[in-house]
């Protein structure tokens, strides 16, 4: 396979018809036909899959399967799968990473893949006395959840350590908790995580005296860390009547309101969100888990703010980072039982969760780019209108050209609105004169 043929840099994808789109990833190798399939829906997920995955099914739910373009990822190009169902995200996911290139794309990394298992132990007598008891007993509860599950032994992973804390003020008094590191490997972790603190429950409560409740993983993963940065020219910011440096000047005054200001960095991060859940989503992983991860991850010093920073180099560029946690798997769960899901693995050539985490962190990099340069020049509304405007178009019933020259001129009106979507259509139908 020649370099050419794996590059993500596909120029005028988005000019060509379903079917040549997906026979240009079959020609350059990056999916098979059976793969095709799967993120097609021709062959994705049955509803004899589905009944096995989920209660109470009673039919399948599609959503659009877009493709990110022009990614460079620690130096390999990829292509991102990105379900999802809002307008402009793919398209300016897409148009960052072609910025992001001249300077080598992004460079990501991620921490070792640690989970937290949590244990509360309720009922103590001597709190501080319990929890040096439970430190001293620590090598011989490690041991124990070691052998827990082999496999993942043999993969390298297991326990690593045990913290224990106590909270000292809560509604219902004070208690012990009790904190299980676990290396999880290349799956998300929540199953392995759990397994380990059930195991240790019996012995936690006669070392302590106390009476163990809950028993299960936290979605604050802050020791299994995903991190990316990017480097952007100022040049190619340029943008209409703004120059690169106006541009500059007003990503990076964007992104200091979203520092300061937690009414601000919650839709500030949404907008990190919108490229990494359309990623995590595409992969069969637990969109919800990353969301409650990232966001108590912006509040750790006491007060919400942005996940990213953006700043200039000594020479100018833009320059931008974001750091969160990514507890993200390709075994087990919905990433093997989904077809979908196994093909956009295979999409993005994925051998390891840490090589997916870092994908998606870049991704969640370039779409909050994508959102601060329109922020700074045009506006939101702008690029994202005229988008929204085909899905406007086709609800008010519109088909086929309709839909570009009705949601051009919606565009055009600044009314992108149903009501006047259905006028305009029925003008046309009532005029002789009507192109269809």
């Amino acid at each position: 396979m020649t370099d050419q043929l794996q590059s993500s840099r596909i120029p005028g994808f988005y000019k060509l018809t379903l079917d040549e789109r997906r026979a240009e990833l079959a020609s350059r190798g990056f999916l098979t036909p059976e793969s095709l399939a799967a993120l097609s829906g021709i062959n994705g997920l049955s509803l004899e899959q589905a009944q096995h995955m989920i209660e109470n099914v009673i039919g399948l739910y599609a959503l659009p399967v877009g493709i990110g373009l022009n990614f460079c990822v620690n130096g390999r190009d990829v292509l991102i799968p990105m379900v999802v169902e809002e307008p402009s995200i793919v398209a300016g996911a897409s148009f960052m990473a072609k910025l992001t290139r001249e300077k080598g794309g992004f460079t990501a990394s991620t921490t070792p893949p640690e989970m937290i298992g949590q244990i509360q132990v309720l009922e103590v007598a001597d709190a501080p006395a319990a929890r040096l008891a439970l430190l001293e007993a620590k090598d011989s509860l490690l041991a124990e959840t070691a052998e827990i599950d082999p496999v993942l032994k043999k993969l390298g992973g297991g326990p690593r350590d045990l913290e224990v804390r106590i909270i000292e003020n809560s509604p219902i008094g004070a208690f012990l908790v009790v904190h299980l590191i676990y290396d999880v490997r290349d799956a998300m972790g929540a199953n392995a995580v759990n397994t380990a603190c059930e195991r240790l429950a019996p012995r936690l409560e006669a070392l302590t005296g106390g009476r163990v409740h809950l028993r299960i993983l936290s979605n604050l993963a802050d020791r299994r860390l995903a991190r990316a940065r990017c480097t952007i020219p100022v040049e190619p910011l340029a943008f209409g009547d703004f120059s690169g440096a106006q541009v500059r000047e007003g990503i990076i005054a964007a992104w200091a309101f979203a520092a300061a200001d937690p009414y601000r960095a919650a839709t500030h991060n949404k907008g990190i969100m919108n490229g990494i859940d359309a990623v995590v989503l595409a992969t069969g992983n637990d969109w919800r888990a990353i969301e409650a991860g990232a966001h108590a991850y912006a509040a750790r010093s006491g007060r919400y703010t942005s996940l990213s920073t953006w700043g200039q180099d000594a020479e100018g560029n833009l320059v931008g980072t974001l750091e969160m946690p990514m507890a993200v798997g390709i075994v087990g769960g919905a990433t093997k039982v989904h077809p979908g899901a196994r093909a956009a693995l295979e999409l993005m050539g994925i051998q390891s969760a840490a090589e997916l985490a870092e994908i998606i962190v870049s991704v969640g990099l370039a779409q909050n780019l994508a959102a601060l340069r329109a922020l700074a020049t045009e506006g939101i509304q702008r690029g994202h209108m005229s988008l929204h405007a085909r899905q406007v178009a086709i609800a008010a019933g519109a088909a086929g050209v309709q839909i570009e020259r009705l949601a051009e001129q919606l565009v055009a009106e600044k009314t992108v609105r149903s009501d006047r979507a259905r006028e305009i259509l029925d003008l046309w139908e009532s005029s002789p004169n009507s192109r269809k």
